[in-house]
Formats: structure tokens, sequence, C-alpha cells
């Protein structure tokens, strides 16, 4: 079966309309199980740095293979059953790989508790979307919080997804959301994960570094194109800022993002009661309010949009060649 534009519009679609429902059936929970299931299988507490290594690789290359090949036989099986159950299975696997209105349904929570004037809920609420201490913040670094978490998974949530959707279909889409949830729950310098979450994590920075990039430029494109912001300064701070970041790809859709709208983000972070001073990207030429958050609302989804066009335009030059 052949995935068009068509399929992938519908996909679009669908995701704006209906997000992530909760109890709904959504692949990337399945392969979180999987993931935990190989990793207890392959996991060696007393074994050394280099064996780590290895089998996190392992670990890696077993999880993508189960996730590809699943994907693709669960294509083969519904398209040898009816060629329209075909299409509307690999439509709904394009559309669990999207997050664009779980984005918005997520951090608006924060953004309404903080509405309400609710200091302690909005931090219950962005500490489900962020890795950091939140107990003790204060509404303008709540709201940097959920900022930062909308202008970086813009490219892990939208742009990386729409890319390989337009390049493979549904199980190249599969393949790359399996790395980047293996990213999120092993790829992580600690004790535990140090080695044996390596290969995880550099092998995500490798897929996200052409969609970072892309992400970046599908921001100052539809600051200009749809929200009249400011594109110029949107790809200046993202020529001067977006390397500042540990992580090779992350700094790319903030850093866009923040030049675009005027803010600063980054700053000191608690994690694990300890304060980590990150690198501050962009000028403070807007203040961090939840204007700030409903204008980061807007960019998201009109990068979304812009990015699709694109995605969309690929694939069909794809299919023609």
């Amino acid at each position: 079966m052949i995935f068009h534009a068509g399929h992938l519009a519908i996909a679009y679609a669908a995701d704006l309309v209906l997000g992530d429902p909760h109890g709904w059936p959504h692949p990337v929970r399945w392969i979180g199980l999987l993931i935990g299931r190989v990793e207890k299988m392959l996991y060696g507490v007393k074994a050394s740095p280099a064996m780590q290594r290895i089998s996190g690789s392992v670990f890696w290359l077993t999880v993508v293979a189960v996730v590809s090949v699943t994907t693709l036989l669960f294509l083969a099986l519904c398209s040898g059953i009816h060629q329209r159950m075909g299409e509307a299975a690999a439509i709904w696997i394009a559309y669990t790989t999207l997050a664009t209105r779980s984005l918005h349904r997520e951090s608006a929570k924060v953004a309404d508790a903080l509405r309400r004037g609710d200091l302690q809920l909005a931090r219950e609420q962005v500490g489900m979307i962020v890795s950091r201490d939140t107990s003790q913040l204060e509404e303008r670094d709540i709201l940097r919080a959920a900022i930062e978490t909308v202008a970086e998974n813009i490219s892990d949530g939208i742009v990386a997804p729409l890319f390989y959707l337009a390049l493979g279909g549904p199980v190249a889409a599969m393949a790359y959301k399996a790395v980047n949830t293996m990213d999120s729950m092993v790829g992580y310098l600690n004790d535990r994960y140090r080695y044996f979450g390596w290969f995880a994590a550099r092998a995500d920075d490798v897929l996200n570094w052409i969609p970072a990039r892309l992400s970046g430029f599908a921001i100052a494109g539809a600051a200009v194109f749809f929200l009249r912001l400011d594109a110029k300064n949107a790809l200046r701070i993202m020529r001067r800022d977006a390397r500042k970041m540990k992580s090779p790809n992350a700094g790319f859709p903030e850093s866009a993002a923040a030049g675009a709208l005027g803010l600063q983000l980054g700053g000191t972070n608690v994690y694990f009661g300890q304060p980590v001073e990150k690198p501050t990207l962009g000028d403070p030429l807007h203040p961090l309010t939840l204007e700030a958050y409903d204008a980061t609302i807007r960019l998201m989804y009109a990068t979304s949009l812009i990015t699709f066009f694109a995605a969309a335009g690929l694939r069909c030059l794809l299919q023609w060649i």
C-alpha cells in the first residue's frame, strides 16, 4: 500500500481535531511497555561499562526492529484483508505519531490553572510535562517551563514525525517514535543509564539533527508568513544561541521561538534538589506572561501548518519520482 499525501493530510487533520484522547489505544504507550520489558531482559546491574554499552546497543536495535517489523506486518495484514482497511490503518498509525493538539492540550492545563490563580495546581500540571523540580516555582518560571517545553517539542512532536512520514511513511515514523521514546526513558546521564542508555541517546541525536534545524527555519517561516512576528530575529537568535545547549538539537526550535517572540528562555532549573544553570536563549524584549504563552501556542500551530504543507509536498515529489 502506498502512503500518499492525501493519507498524510487526513492523519494531520485527525491530530488537530482529536489530539490524544485519554483511554484510546496508542502505539507509543505500547512502545513504552516494550522498552520496559526489553530493558529488564538486557540490563545488567553488575555489568562493566563496556558491556552495558553493548547491551544498550542490542536493546536499541531490538526495540527498533520489533516496532518496525510489527508496523509493517500490521499494515500488510490490514491491506490483505481490504485495501481500504490498509489505508485506514496507515492513517491511524500516522495520526498517532503527531502531537500538535496534545502539546496544546497538556500545556494549556498549566495556563488554565494560572488564569484561575491556582499556583499550586499550575506547579503540579507543569510537573507533568517537564523533568525539573516544579514544587517551588513562581508564575514566571512556570510559564517559562511551559513555553520551553512547547518550543522544544515542536521538533520532536511535530516536525520530526512529519519529516519521517514524508520520507518513509508510517513505518519510518513509528521507528522514529521508538527511538525518541527510548531516549526519553533511558537516555539519561545518571548511574543507571550513563552507559546502557548511551546508544539510545546518541541515536536520538542523529535522527533529530535534520528535523531540529528544519524546525528553526519553519518557526521563522511561520513567524513571518502567518503571524507577523520577527522572523529575522528568530534566525539571528537561532544562529547566536542554538549551540549553547548541551543537546545538539534542542536549542534550535527553542532559540528560534525565543527570537520570534522576543522572549528570553533558559536560566536556573532545579533537578533532584540541585540547581542547574541552563544557558539563556534570546533577549528579554517581552515579559514571560500568559500572553507570551498564548503567542507560543499560535506560533506552534503556524509552524505545524507550514511543516505539514512542506511534508505533503515532499511526499508528492517522492511519489512522482
